[in-house]
């Protein structure tokens, strides 16, 4: 019929015209991908017989002044492996399983994460498990489960020797982190990476990182090696040499060892550091290994703060430590001469209130020389007094108070000098008399890190000169010139001398050395007073200053005294021990690279200041 002969007839052409379009589309594409997107493919079929092995630089080694390694490598082995050999649930539940029957913790998810943080190409290699011994390695590779697409590679791990007698100046190192990854320039790290997390290792991580190695490999459709296409061999990075004596640092360690507190050795002239101990402190080897989350928490919440350098980030009040800088300031501003007297009758009244003296029957009249060795509050509010804020917080400034040193470790506090104007912003408070009062005897508001400590009085001691506390000639400055009048800062060295001669410090002359000095008791909200003492060596020809704070240490005359006499003493006696690191130039090439809170002052009250 002829309806449905049409009928047929339409199928029959509709069939006919899909066919058609279905070829035209087949054609269609295979000219896009074959001519049109023709090198692009040809790019991807070729990097997919590409593996790139990334080669970690051994890192720069770091010794103390007399060449005792402090931070070294040794080998150890990482398994390695390819995205595209990991990209199911099933192959690193396989892995995973055999790891943990070899006694190596690492389940599904910690792979996943390990693959997701360095995934950043289907061909280039990434680190699944690192830090294994020989006997672990052989171990892994010999089980017949062990998967046959990953491979082990010969990698540096960092120790240190000197394990916690170093390690709040060494730092560690450890696996970059997400954000350090995103804020680092593009292609510098990668996942994986070590990278310095404090201390030396993070102040001179480009010195110490070198440069990475890298091997392009041609492989078949197994992944099998079939030939090398190129590569980079890994540079070593620089190796450093510090200032710091390791016989020295060990003492100071040792006279820390039932203490909380930080001990600091310097060179007066120049400002190299040869002891920074901070008590306690913690191993920093199982941090460069990895330790678990559990195990890291335990370190940072530790009450007693052991990752906290107290020479450098714990904040104090210098307590009678001041009274040098004090007297300083006073003789170069005209307020006192030698001969200026106050007579000291156990106390002082301002306005409403009474400051009392540590000596509560008094000392008498008192000049600056007899002040500094009784250390006498008294006479130290007077000076105060004249003074007035304005000017002291000018002096401060001038020695560089109320902000970091520059020494090259990172995390330094700046310290605080206080004034009017902090102390509206902080407590939205005028400036009282009393302030004042407290502030002279560097208690209140003024807080100061040991290290600022010393480098104060290394300025009295070398004849007026700042220098910048350094661990490496790298960061050594020229000392700056503070102007002072010889024949002032003489009279104070006098008083120094005296401290420890006949005064509150005589505990630190006992050790076969002259030294000077001044002793401090450091007011402490929290508990038992801080002691403090602070001297030189020799008095008459300075070459060392040693800063001892012990955290409720009750009197600096009686424990931290005979810690710093002691210390100046070895220096001294162990001049093989002390010698001068080489100079920038020589050995490495020159280049211009709470604990305390702040509680306001009792101003009824001055507690004992020996």
């Amino acid at each position: 019929m002829p309806e449905i002969r049409d009928l047929l007839d339409g199928r029959l052409k509709g069939l006919l015209t899909g066919i058609l379009c279905s070829l035209l589309v087949l054609v269609g594409g295979l000219y896009y991908c074959q001519i049109y997107q023709g090198d692009k493919y040809v790019r991807l079929a070729y990097n997919n017989r590409l593996r790139l092995i990334r080669f970690a630089a051994p890192r720069g080694e770091i010794f103390d002044r007399n060449g005792v390694p402090l931070a070294v490598n040794e080998t150890t082995f990482s398994i390695m492996g390819y995205p595209l050999d990991l990209n199911t649930p099933e192959k690193l539940a396989k892995f995973s399983a055999v790891l943990m029957r070899h006694g190596i913790p690492m389940d599904v998810p910690q792979l996943e994460r390990v693959v997701k943080q360095q995934r950043q190409a289907p061909y280039r290699v990434m680190r699944l498990v690192p830090n294994l011994t020989m006997p672990q390695m052989a171990d892994l590779v010999a089980d017949p489960d062990f998967p046959r697409e990953l491979f082990p590679l010969s990698v540096w791990r960092r120790t240190y020797p000197a394990g916690a007698m170093a390690a709040n100046v060494l730092g560690y190192v450890a696996e970059i982190s997400e954000e350090e990854l995103k804020a680092s320039v593009e292609g510098t790290y990668q996942g994986g990476d070590l990278i310095g997390k404090a201390g030396i290792e993070r102040s001179y991580e480009e010195w110490l990182r070198g440069a990475t190695g890298e091997e392009a490999l041609e492989v078949d459709a197994r992944g099998r090696r079939v030939r090398t296409l190129d590569s980079r061999t890994a540079v070593k990075g620089e190796d450093l040499r510090l200032t710091l004596d390791m016989g020295v640092q060990k003492l100071a360690v040792e006279l820390l060892e039932d203490y909380r507190g930080a001990l600091v050795a310097m060179d007066v002239r120049t400002g190299a550091i040869l002891a920074l101990a901070s008590s306690p402190t913690y191993d920093n080897n199982p941090l460069a290994w990895g330790v678990s989350g559990q195990e890291w928490n335990r370190i940072v919440r530790d009450p007693e703060r052991p990752m906290m350098d107290r020479c450098i980030s714990g904040l104090y009040p210098p307590a009678s430590t001041f009274r040098a800088f004090m007297s300083i300031a006073a003789l170069e501003e005209d307020v006192i001469t030698s001969s200026t007297s106050f007579f000291c009758a156990g106390a002082l009244r301002v306005a409403n209130r009474s400051f009392r003296c540590w000596r509560r029957s008094g000392h008498g009249a008192e000049n600056v020389l007899t002040a500094l060795q009784h250390s006498c509050d008294v006479f130290f509010y007077q000076v105060g007094l004249r003074m007035g804020i304005d000017r002291l917080v000018k002096w401060g400034r001038r020695f560089r108070l109320g902000e970091p040193t520059g020494v090259d470790l990172p995390g330094e506090s700046a310290g605080n000098i206080a004034g009017p104007e902090w102390k509206l912003r902080r407590f939205r408070e005028g400036w009282y008399q009393g302030d004042t009062v407290n502030y002279s005897i560097g208690q209140g508001y003024v807080l100061m890190t040991p290290l600022q400590i010393a480098r104060v009085y290394a300025a009295i001691a070398n004849g007026g000169k700042l220098v910048t506390p350094h661990l490496c000639a790298l960061n050594y400055r020229e000392p700056e010139d503070l102007g002072l009048t010889p024949s002032k800062l003489a009279l104070v060295q006098r008083g120094l001398e005296s401290v420890v001669s006949r005064g509150t410090g005589a505990r630190a002359g006992r050790f076969g050395v002259t030294v000077a000095g001044k002793t401090g008791t450091a007011q402490n909200a929290h508990g038992d007073d801080h002691a403090l003492f602070v001297g030189y060596a020799p008095a008459e020809a300075p070459q060392y200053v040693a800063v001892a704070v012990i955290e409720a240490g009750k009197h600096g005359s009686s424990v931290a005294s005979p810690m710093v006499g002691e210390l100046l003493a070895h220096m001294l006696s162990h001049p093989a021990g002390s010698g001068t690191v080489p100079p920038a130039g020589e050995d490495q090439e020159k280049t211009g690279t709470e604990n305390g809170n702040i509680t306001k002052p009792d101003e009824d009250v001055s507690k004992a200041h020996r």
